[in-house]
């Protein structure tokens, strides 16, 4: 389940608010991203994630070594921390 939010971007789309934050993720983007963030809230353990196979589950490293992240696309990710089964500092980023 999420826990925090890491951006407002993020927030504002789980939320359906359409907001200046929101509106960074262009809006032909905003369905698969909300799909996204409910899976990821919903999901029971981390592998949940991995099905189906287009979300491309990643463990990234780096700045964001200990992140997870699905992609909305080949531009745009949903990145996050997964701790037991709660989910901490969810972000929608522009990962290029």
């Amino acid at each position: 389940m999420i826990q925090s939010f890491a951006n407002k971007t993020a927030e504002d789309i789980y939320h359906g608010s359409i907001s200046r934050h929101a509106r960074k993720l262009p809006a032909v983007l905003h369905d698969r991203a909300r799909r996204l963030l409910d899976q990821i809230n919903a999901a029971p353990s981390l592998n949940f994630l991995k099905i189906p196979p287009g979300n491309r589950l990643e463990k990234l490293s780096g700045d964001y070594n200990g992140f997870w992240s699905v992609r909305i696309n080949e531009q745009w990710r949903v990145v996050f921390k997964w701790q037991g089964e709660d989910v901490f500092e969810v972000a929608i980023l522009d990962y290029h």
